[in-house]
């Protein structure tokens, strides 16, 4: 494992006590970016971990040292069907579903059935279990917000296209927070919703179908390739390192106030996608040049979280700021061979 993983790992690691310890815990989509971190601090922390993935997205690789373990066990399964563990469950981490903008054109249905039955199966083990559920919803969900609503409160509707391109992920995502409140309200079960915003770091797949913003600016400006910006720049995100989110969602899971809430992780620091541009062609020293493309439909113009909620209920915020995690994830990327 690279030592910039091991390190952030460590670092995780430290936020925490013995609260996993003998946990039996189940995480779907455990082979992709976000999964594969929470496997690997789960493990650390000596919880039982039950990874699921069919790898349409993630990748053996970020789970095969993991393997050795004998707390680890990885089950290749597709959660839109039904799955029966053969040990009791105490704790469900439901990650999994394509998450990359340039896969809603490719992969519509695997996505709605991600976010829907995949969804209903993990809410069905945690009522039969009464184990606890931490469902990994997005900032998709507020679609594209108006001025007066950024920051972007959890108590924002949203203002998505349910026909457009990325209604398949928008939607089903937001389907996927309606089944969760259902079975909140008709069961009581131990659940919250996080609304993750954009994370990056070591371990985020770039290329054309899967790569997001900050990998394919990663690799282009690596290789000395245009950097391919889509609009003229000035839509903004607000982007948190892998490390900091991974705090906030394991301690999400064992907060008691977290119980039926919805919050929002993500960082509170917006950033133009021209300057994060700039900024990585500066930090990778690169020759390459920045291109401007056609902005896709629906694109947010604007994304930004209000993270209050999570500061009050959690006692989190992010602790790294863009530079810092820039340059990890640089170093990783370094180190790959893509």
């Amino acid at each position: 494992m690279h030592e910039v993983i091991t390190k952030d790992i460590i670092s995780i690691k430290n936020d925490f006590d013995n609260q996993f310890e003998n946990l039996n815990i189940l995480v779907t989509g455990g082979a992709g970016f976000l999964g594969s971190w929470l496997c690997e601090v789960l493990v650390k922390l000596n919880a039982n971990v039950l990874c699921i993935d069919n790898l349409s997205s993630g990748l053996v690789e970020n789970i095969t040292h993991l393997m050795e373990n004998d707390n680890f066990t990885f089950i290749n399964h597709d959660i839109t069907t039904p799955y029966f563990p053969k040990q009791n469950i105490d704790m469900i981490f439901h990650l999994a579903s394509r998450a990359s903008p340039f896969e809603f054109e490719k992969y519509p249905i695997q996505i709605l059935k991600a976010n829907t039955l995949g969804t209903w199966i993990a809410l069905g083990l945690t009522k039969k279990y009464n184990a606890a559920l931490l469902y990994a919803s997005t900032s998709e969900v507020y679609g594209n917000p108006d001025e007066a609503n950024i920051p972007t409160s959890e108590n924002y509707y949203g203002n998505v296209n349910p026909i457009g391109p990325r209604s398949c992920y928008d939607e089903s995502k937001r389907a996927g927070e309606a089944f969760t409140m259902a079975y909140i309200l008709q069961h009581n079960l131990n659940i919250r919703i996080i609304r993750i915003f954009n994370t990056y770091g070591p371990r985020m797949r770039p290329g054309a179908i899967y790569g997001r913003v900050i990998p394919n600016f990663i690799t282009q400006a690596l290789a000395n390739k245009d950097i391919t910006i889509f609009g003229d720049g000035t839509q903004t995100r607000s982007f948190i390192y892998v490390s900091d989110e991974i705090v906030g969602l394991l301690k999400a899971s064992i907060f008691n106030q977290c119980r039926g809430q919805v919050l929002n992780l993500g960082n509170n620091e917006e950033i133009s996608i021209l300057d994060l541009a700039k900024k990585i062609h500066k930090l990778t020293d690169s020759k390459s040049q920045i291109t401007f493309h056609p902005l896709p439909k629906d694109d947010p113009l604007r994304r930004c979280p209000d993270i209050r909620k999570a500061k009050k209920l959690l006692n989190w915020k992010p602790k790294i700021d863009l530079e810092t995690g820039l340059n990890h994830t640089i170093t990783w990327y370094k180190s790959q061979r893509f």
